[in-house]
């Protein structure tokens, strides 16, 4: 069971802020009996290969393990222009009939924010109250029971789990990139910076690049980039290999687990609870360079491969 509390706390741990989790994991490869599909017309951008930076030197968040910068080599591939869409997830799941976590559990963990205000009482997570687990959250309900994506089938599908993105995956014949790829192609060209547009920092007055937080989290969203929550992902300019939202907007899974290699055991301790979890970047619209400074191409986080949230979504890799 998740730790939920009906009023919030003013003690905030910064490491949960950006995935709230579910205890117990679910096996990893429970839904993936269907076939491949044949996709037509998925929109792809060619990745070129050769040598890819990977992290930084100058960590803002350390105990997320984001440092050191190291290089490696990159296969050339190809990556969705965009995030996996609310309209291409329910092509999916009406061809195969597909059962994400989130409905097998029977609920999901939503912004308070993007709740109505007619929702009855809901829990909050205990460490971040801003989250509250909500019966009847999913995909295609994703504020709960009566809510709908009709309005935005051009959105990236959240409530998706890391087990949900890699059965989607298996369907349409890619794979979740692995951390190398997926800063090789955020950089899109530049080396190494920390955004897919270069080094320039957005700000809550002028400089909107991308969907965060403006404002004080989480009081207050001023909404300067336009959204409170997702944008359509076609949404502000694409890097140098024609990736929009590479940063911002929905975190994107990977292939990988989350580890940190450190030796301090302060470190360590923060993060022995989170065996089998699974490697997210790119940050989302919650995020501020006040509280949550992961909107950052070498930022990192961790989630439990059967939890879902209403800012957490994925692109897939091609094979070349």
């Amino acid at each position: 069971m998740v730790k939920v509390l009906k009023t919030s706390e003013n003690n905030f741990d910064d490491t949960f802020c950006c995935n709230p989790n579910r205890s117990e994991q679910s096996k990893t490869d429970q839904h993936l009996g269907f076939e491949t599909s044949k996709e037509v017309g998925t929109k792809r951008c060619n990745i070129p290969g050769g040598t890819a930076f990977v992290g930084t030197n100058s960590p803002k968040m350390k105990v997320d393990g984001e440092g050191p910068l190291r290089k490696v080599n990159i296969r050339t591939f190809q990556m969705d222009k965009f995030a996996v869409t609310n309209a291409r997830f329910s092509e999916f799941v009406n061809k195969t009939g597909f059962v994400t976590d989130a409905e097998r559990y029977g609920n999901s963990f939503v912004f308070v924010d993007l709740l109505p205000n007619n929702t009855a009482s809901s829990q909050a997570v205990s460490v971040a109250p801003w989250w509250r687990v909500m019966d009847g959250a999913k995909w295609n309900a994703p504020t709960g029971p009566g809510s709908n994506i009709s309005d935005a089938c051009d959105h990236p599908v959240v409530h998706v789990s890391w087990n949900d993105a890699k059965a989607f995956a298996k369907w349409a014949g890619g794979r979740l990139p692995t951390e190398a790829e997926w800063e090789h192609a955020a950089r899109g060209g530049l080396g190494d910076v920390q955004f897919p547009w270069g080094d320039k920092e957005p700000n809550d007055v002028d400089f909107f690049p991308c969907n965060i937080w403006q404002g004080e989290f989480p009081k207050e969203n001023l909404e300067k980039d336009g959204y409170l929550g997702t944008a359509p992902v076609t949404s502000f300019e694409p890097n140098g290999y024609g990736l929009y939202n590479m940063v911002g907007n929905t975190w994107e899974y990977t292939s990988q687990a989350f580890k940190v290699k450190s030796l301090k055991k302060d470190i360590k301790r923060l993060h022995a609870d989170k065996v089998g979890f699974k490697l997210s970047k790119g940050g989302s619209f919650l995020c501020h360079n006040s509280y949550c400074y992961r909107y950052r191409i070498p930022a990192r986080t961790g989630t439990s491969p059967d939890s879902s949230t209403s800012h957490q979504g994925f692109r897939l890799v091609y094979d070349t």
